[in-house]
């Protein structure tokens, strides 16, 4: 069985953390104690304009996306099950701030980790931080996970059937 998040989370169609994807960044989060992780290897088409940096938009995406599956495998957790068992537990993104402390080289993998400040019954609120390869601290930022009713991850069926 894998350790990562996205891979129990069936039907997940996100651009950055959706393992249904097959166009998107296809992230992987695990725990590391009370914190969890991602590694992301950047290719050269998630650059910024100068071809050796990563692109911002991206960033704010692996940030997002890993604390929003954080929020979700840490609520299956907290109620004892497993990550994907039913009934589905989703959240989606209140807010994200992102801060921007030095340019993020795109010449090797990035490491995103996140710890919670704060829990509630529909909210998680995260602190993450974003290392380049050498372990550098490029950004960091806040993400407010709220959690969203099963409906909401195929509203009026878009996919070709309802919840």
């Amino acid at each position: 069985m894998s350790k990562f998040f996205q891979d129990k989370l069936t039907g997940n169609m996100c651009y950055g953390c959706g393992a249904s994807n097959k166009q998107g960044l296809q992230i992987k989060s695990f725990w590391d104690g009370n914190e969890s992780v991602c590694v992301f290897k950047p290719k050269t088409h998630h650059s910024a304009m100068p071809p050796d940096i990563m692109n911002g938009g991206t960033i704010a995406t692996l940030i997002d996306c890993h604390c929003i599956c954080t929020s979700i495998a840490d609520a299956y957790r907290e109620e004892g099950r497993d990550i994907g068992e039913e009934p589905t537990i989703w959240y989606a993104t209140g807010f994200l701030k992102v801060n921007y402390r030095k340019p993020t080289p795109i010449d090797g993998p990035v490491t995103i980790r996140a710890k919670i400040v704060e829990r509630k019954p529909k909210t998680t609120l995260f602190v993450a931080e974003l290392f380049s390869h050498n372990q550098v601290l490029t950004c960091d930022g806040e993400v407010l996970a709220v959690r969203v009713p099963d409906e909401w991850s195929n509203p009026k069926g878009v996919f070709g059937h309802s919840n």
